[in-house]
């Protein structure tokens, strides 16, 4: 059963962090939503972590300072450093996912937390927390089920060079599939609905999750929105776990593996004419030369040919048959979307 996400009071605590962005939120959302609604909002702030110890002491404190009311969760996945008694004492509220892998942990966090709001970030301190109020309240303002916190360096260094190619390369990859509007898909601060969060069928286990995030909502047409922010380097006791050759050929077959499921015509498609593309190039010297002379000479060639035709045929065939699927399949998605309650008590 989902743990609900209940606010916690900050004031009159000792050494409570000041309240004001937040307060200022919440007077915000009273204003568009009534005082009622805005005060039911819960918001869960979720942290996966793997060996994070050197900083998620601090990861923890920072989103407490910027969002007094919400619920810190931090999901440890297997660390061996002592992350989890670390955030433990830092005042959040720890689980553990034993399967390993980013993917795996998104999927449980989703599944055990019921908030309105969810703010994903990681537990390194390379994003900045103060920046949570601004995105929620995009999020709210806009009615959006999505809100992105694109990376943008803050310091030297930040990205490795490998990682820097590898985002713009996927982020083209992914305009091309997909029709993308997002400059950053690998961004791992994000800002969810519940409607999102519920409805988001993870099927990956390890980065390739923030590839399926943002797939998701295009496929569902979902509304979305992101924000340039800053994005810091990893203080020096801080190791990041991605590993970028195996890691970027995971996240290469899962964007091709969703354009197959998302646009299966178009996947096919392209299988198709590069199969006829093929008989065709096999074919016509042997037409010219029967043109010329009224002789076959080389009978496996055009048998060949003449099967690989059939074989173009026969994957633009399953492209359609495979495409109504799909549209089925998105259907189910998008009602059991609109099945979920909007921010505020809303449906459809």
């Amino acid at each position: 059963m989902a743990e609900r996400a209940v606010k916690r009071p900050a004031a009159g605590v000792a050494g409570a962090p000041d309240p004001g962005p937040a307060k200022a939120l919440q007077d915000d959302l009273a204003r568009r939503l009534g005082a009622e609604a805005s005060a039911s909002i819960a918001v869960a702030v979720l942290l996966p972590c793997f060996n994070e110890a050197a900083t998620i002491a601090e990861t923890v404190q920072a989103f407490r300072a910027a969002l007094p009311a919400a619920v810190i969760y931090v999901y440890d996945n297997n660390s061996t450093d002592g992350t989890a008694e670390i955030a433990r004492s830092a005042g959040a509220v720890v689980r553990h996912e034993a399967y390993q892998g980013k993917g795996n942990v998104v999927r449980r966090m989703f599944a055990d937390i019921d908030a309105d709001v969810y703010v994903m970030a990681d537990g390194d301190m390379t994003y900045d927390p103060t920046a949570a109020p601004a995105l929620i309240d995009r999020l709210i303002d806009g009615q959006l089920d999505m809100v992105v916190g694109a990376r943008v360096e803050a310091a030297e260094a930040a990205y490795r060079r490998g990682h820097r190619f590898g985002n713009r390369l996927f982020n083209r990859i992914t305009l091309w599939m997909f029709a993308s509007p997002f400059k950053d898909i690998f961004s791992g601060y994000r800002v969810f609905s519940r409607r999102f969060a519920k409805s988001f069928p993870a099927s990956s286990s390890g980065f390739e999750v923030e590839a399926e995030l943002t797939v998701h909502a295009l496929e569902l047409k979902l509304r979305t929105d992101e924000i340039p922010l800053p994005y810091g380097r990893r203080p020096d006791n801080s190791h990041s776990k991605l590993k970028t050759y195996r890691d970027g050929a995971r996240i290469l077959w899962t964007l091709v593996n969703m354009f197959r499921t998302v646009h299966p015509f178009r996947f096919y498609g392209l299988i198709a004419c590069g199969l006829a593309s093929t008989s065709l190039g096999l074919a016509a010297p042997i037409v010219q030369t029967w043109l010329e002379t009224g002789l076959v000479p080389r009978f496996p060639t055009a048998i060949l040919a003449a099967a690989i035709m059939q074989l173009a045929f026969l994957m633009l065939v399953c492209g359609l048959v495979v495409d109504s699927i799909s549209d089925a399949r998105r259907e189910i998605k998008r009602m059991r979307y609109l099945d979920l309650s909007a921010i505020g008590g809303r449906r459809g």
